[in-house]
């Protein structure tokens, strides 16, 4: 699993600077529904060739006893209890305040590894601006800019040194990593125990640990798969029913070390912004995905037609997904829905010829070629692989950088039209081959 690095400290110290600096991007998952509040933010960071989940945090004040500053303190403790390392921040031009001080004497509580990180540095003498900060007795400060990017990639490495990096990809005799997501009880437990055939544990309780996502080999159909399961289940002498508790981190955990997705949505709900918000961070993760819409058995044909118009207004981006009916509890459609992973594993994992590759853009250009821009129409040579899980294909030619997005989705239905990439997503590249001459006189 991806450690988890969390974001702590008052108000207006350059956390959220510090998590766009450590995603490279102000796009990261917003959890917002019941009982998270929209002032958590989700993303991954990288460092060199390692993945991290990084968590923003509001304002922290542990002493807030009511209102809406205890709402954020209680949802700071509760990504304080599913971080791997911390990240205290503090402002190196106001100083040490009382206020940091309380922090402080919290998170020496706090069991997790505590770095302290004394931001908006720049331009200052380094050991000047950290001399304040040693009184705070979390060893010694690590004067950083978030908004410079002076000093983060030192204060990354330094935070993940204790963690060993990924060992890479299953070996290929356990088959593909399949994750079940979704929000609470909508039957992912009843799903995995279904899966498994039998009632088990999936998930056990260690000190100093939050990770609760396990990996489980199990076998159906003469094949085998890695069940990565997010669903809590425990145990005290017999299977209880599992504890359906939301937990942001372990789903994004799942997503990050699975091949293949199955979002377990409930027929009986309305689809939530909280699903969509899983299904779109599996989407921006490249991950192949199937969609199972449990206890269909459950619900009447006004239930079904409202929620198959729902599906196709909020989650319209999963075009390339099959969807199932199923019930969980009856075993009904499970059959079906292990195809679909089989078939998206099958694409996410697919070797693309380059001469097939190439006829085919050749075919979506003669049918529809790409719009001028200005003067100049852009020209398409040659595709390519350029990865997988997801497929990337990389496409060569001239003037490439005017393609608009619409032309890159035509481009993309074509391809996976083509190889048949039912279950992934795809990613299209461009490189543009820069004509020698052109600053020339």
């Amino acid at each position: 699993m991806k450690p988890t690095i969390v974001l702590v400290g008052r108000p207006n110290v350059g956390k959220s600077t510090l998590f766009n600096r450590l995603t490279r991007t102000r796009d990261a998952l917003v959890a917002d529904q019941p009982g998270l509040t929209r002032d958590r933010h989700y993303g991954i960071g990288r460092v060199g060739e390692r993945d991290y989940l990084v968590v923003d945090t509001a304002g922290f004040d542990p002493v807030a006893k009511e209102g809406i500053v205890h709402e954020m303190a209680r949802q700071a403790e509760q990504a304080i209890a599913e971080a791997d390392v911390l990240l205290f921040l503090v402002d190196g031009r106001a100083g040490r305040t009382p206020h940091d001080e309380q922090i402080a004497a919290r998170l020496r509580r706090a069991g997790r590894p505590v770095h302290l990180v004394v931001n908006k540095a720049e331009g200052l003498d380094r050991a000047i601006v950290a001399a304040d900060f040693h009184a705070l007795g979390l060893g010694d400060p690590l004067p950083v800019s978030a908004a410079h990017g002076d000093g983060i990639k030192q204060l990354v490495e330094i935070a993940l040194e204790p963690f060993p990096a990924d060992e890479g990809e299953a070996a290929e005799d356990e088959g593909p990593k399949v994750a079940i997501v979704g929000r609470p009880n909508v039957g992912k437990s009843t799903l995995v125990n279904t899966l498994l055939g039998e009632e088990r544990v999936i998930a056990f309780d260690m000190p100093g640990t939050t990770r609760d996502a396990i990996a489980i080999p199990f076998e159906r159909g003469g094949k085998r798969y890695t069940l990565i399961d997010t669903a809590g289940l425990r145990r005290r002498g017999k299977v209880f029913e599992a504890v359906e508790k939301f937990s942001v981190i372990k789903t994004l955990q799942a997503i990050q070390e699975a091949n293949v997705i199955v979002l377990v949505l409930d027929a009986a709900q309305d689809i939530s912004d909280q699903d969509a918000h899983i299904a779109g961070f599996a989407l921006e993760a490249g991950r192949a995905l199937v969609v199972g819409i449990n206890k269909w058995d459950a619900v009447d044909d006004y239930q079904r037609d409202r929620l198959k118009a729902d599906i196709a207004r909020k989650l319209a981006f999963l075009g390339f997904a099959r969807f199932h009916q199923i019930s969980a509890l009856r075993s009904q459609g499970i059959g079906g829905l292990l195809k679909s992973v089989d078939a998206a594993y099958a694409a996410a994992t697919a070797n693309l010829a380059t001469p097939r590759l190439t006829r085919t853009l050749q075919q979506a250009v003669a049918r529809q070629a790409p719009p001028r821009h200005g003067m100049a129409r852009p020209k398409m040579r040659y595709a390519h692989q350029g990865g997988m899980n997801p497929p990337v294909i990389v496409i060569h030619g001239n003037a490439l950088e005017s393609i608009p997005t619409s032309y890159v989705r035509y481009l993309e239905r074509c391809f996976m039209d083509a190889f048949k990439l039912q279950g992934t997503p795809l990613r299209i590249q461009f490189r543009t081959t820069h004509n020698p001459y052109a600053t020339r006189d």
